[in-house]
């Protein structure tokens, strides 16, 4: 069984929007506005480093947990 490098693996725009279930339009919005994962420009194209979709999957949810205890 072989382990992809999460460092290794980029998701296009579309996967990203798919992996958190919402609108195409959502992604390109936290794009413009800095609020999502952080984004590369390959060409015309964004890709995003799954371990820095990870790394943001993970403030998110520490920054709900922090809302919640404060």
């Amino acid at each position: 069984m072989t382990h992809t490098d999460p460092a290794d693996t980029f998701l296009s725009a579309k996967q990203l929007a798919a992996r958190y279930d919402v609108p195409l339009a959502t992604v390109y919005r936290w794009q413009h506005h800095g609020t999502g994962p952080l984004a590369h420009k390959i060409g015309r194209h964004l890709r995003y480093r799954l371990d820095h979709v990870i790394a943001w999957e993970d403030t998110q949810a520490d920054d709900r947990l922090a809302d919640a205890t404060a």
